[in-house]
């Protein structure tokens, strides 16, 4: 497995692994999606395993008052290639991506019956701060996580 910067040749392939995630009414739309993809304050990952993409992440941040914070926007790893660590190592490159864009904190959701996400977020340090209740849609809900990314 081999992890990359995502080029733009890669939107088809990373947009067939979305469609393979997320039902219809819960994807992002492909504009939204290829905004962030585009967007200078973001970073993107693509995960290969012999050429074929296996999953892809998204991290974006902004400046803060005080600080700047980075939000995962999303970690995805097609079906076929789930448990082999694909997720845990977009994890790690996102928290790069972020540490290096000078970010302090990490941030994301998960949806809150997402058990193997979240053993995987909580396993790297991630504390759940809340949960936001009819967050996707209603009755589907959502944990807040974060993550400092600053030592000491």
């Amino acid at each position: 497995m081999r992890i990359r910067a995502y080029t733009p040749d890669d939107f088809a392939a990373l947009y067939a692994i979305e469609e393979l995630c997320f039902e219809p009414r819960f994807r992002f739309s492909r504009s939204y999606m290829k905004r962030l993809l585009g967007a200078p304050n973001a970073a993107a990952w693509v995960a290969e395993d012999d050429g074929t993409p296996a999953g892809f992440a998204i991290v974006e941040w902004s400046p803060g008052a005080s600080n700047t914070s980075a939000y995962i926007q999303t970690i995805e790893v097609a079906p076929a290639f789930r448990r082999r660590g694909i997720g845990v190592a977009l994890l790690s490159r996102c928290e790069e991506s972020a540490l290096a864009s000078g970010a302090e904190l990490l941030w994301l959701h998960v949806a809150d019956k997402n058990a193997e996400a979240i053993q995987m977020y909580e396993c790297a340090g991630y504390q759940r701060i809340d949960t936001e209740e009819h967050y996707y849609a209603p009755e589907r809900h959502a944990y807040l996580y974060r993550k400092s990314l600053v030592k000491g």
